[in-house]
């Protein structure tokens, strides 16, 4: 219990139905991301060439990022934005070629190359909506303190 006169911080802006929904969809969108990442990076592992420790740091970034902004941590929503737009660079130029891998010559990886292809594409639209809510969550300025007596 807090002692009387005892300053107490708040965040208001934390408060709103708007910043819980903001911060869940943040975290559920970097979690997907995540997996979808770590799945594709799996099932290409064999024919992914030269990339491969670049998917595992943001496989961990993201995690680590959304464990953050699980707790409120609105500094690295724009690390998020910012991630995110060199992972849908990535997604969008990668996409293509593995649907190409069906042509002579080319030998298959752990999961089938069209299976990989539509992973990598669902990471574009879903790195754009990251981009968006991690914006629009930082706009909330959830890091807003107030103090007020006890």
């Amino acid at each position: 219990m807090a002692e009387r006169g005892a300053t107490v911080i708040e965040h208001p802006n934390r408060d709103s139905a708007a910043s819980r929904t903001t911060k869940t969809l943040v975290v559920a969108l970097m979690l997907f991301s995540a997996v979808l990442l770590a799945i594709a990076t799996v099932g290409g592992w064999s024919r992914i060439q030269g990339a491969k420790g670049v998917q595992i740091a943001f496989v961990l970034l993201y995690l680590v990022i959304a464990f953050y902004v699980s707790r409120w941590r609105s500094g690295l929503l724009p690390v998020a934005a910012a991630l995110a737009i060199v992972l849908l660079m990535f997604a969008a130029i990668s996409g293509p070629e593995w649907f190409e891998r069906d042509k002579a010559g080319f030998s298959d990886p752990a999961l089938n190359s069209s299976l990989l292809g539509v992973l990598t594409f669902v990471l574009v639209p879903l790195q754009v909506l990251l981009i968006v809510f991690a914006a629009r969550g930082f706009s909330q300025r959830w890091g807003v303190e107030v103090e007020r007596r006890a």
